[in-house]
């Protein structure tokens, strides 16, 4: 692979790509999430705190490709499962995967994964490419959260939407626009493609 021609960020930093490199990127990626987790807004009408995770989230899946970015989230909930305090609040345990939140969490591997798949595709060298790449992962996030919410307190739909949408839409358009924004023109400093150039 030409490293300079990569859609995924990681590779433009590594002369060759190795399974130490690919371990320090994934494990880099989920104490990233771990410490996002932190920066927290607790809402009086929701038991959702509003967190930078999924800027983390889409961000790994992003930077590292699907398959990095998967198992970097996958890293993250086998760690607050095994009893470190990486969750929101410095939450923790297998418990805390099946709390309000679980439906968020459960969906950032794949989230990840797909925002990924996505920029390898080459979905990184525009904006206008790389925009609703990372607004349909967020979704993924969102709706899969909110479904969660709905099964978990018996509510409907309706009020699910208010516990587990609403109040995130602006925090999450900020999160994708500095994404969006910036990590095309990161590519295209870091290395120039020609154009019609395809990314590998």
């Amino acid at each position: 692979m030409n490293h300079n021609s990569s859609c995924v960020l990681a590779d433009r930093f590594t002369e060759a790509r190795t399974l130490a490199s690919d371990l320090a990127w994934i494990l880099g990626f989920s104490l990233f999430t771990a410490l996002a987790a932190q920066l927290e807004i607790r809402l009086p009408y929701t038991p959702v705190p509003i967190t930078a995770q999924t800027f983390a989230v889409l961000l790994a899946g992003a930077l590292l490709g699907s398959r990095r970015g998967f198992l970097s989230q996958m890293a993250y909930l086998a760690e607050g499962a095994a009893g470190l305090p990486v969750f929101a609040g410095g939450g923790f345990s297998i418990a805390h995967l099946m709390g309000p939140t679980g439906g968020y969490l459960w969906s950032y591997p794949v989230a990840a994964a797909l925002i990924g798949w996505l920029v390898e595709s080459g979905a990184s060298r525009r904006t206008l490419l790389l925009a609703p790449a990372l607004v349909t992962s967020d979704l993924l996030i969102l709706a899969s959260g909110v479904l969660w919410v709905h099964r978990f307190f018996g509510t409907t739909f309706r009020h699910a939407l208010l516990l587990g949408f609403y109040p995130f839409i602006v925090g999450d358009l900020i999160k994708l626009v500095l994404i969006g924004f910036s990590l095309p023109r990161i590519l295209n400093r870091s290395g120039r493609r020609e154009v019609g150039q395809t990314c590998l």
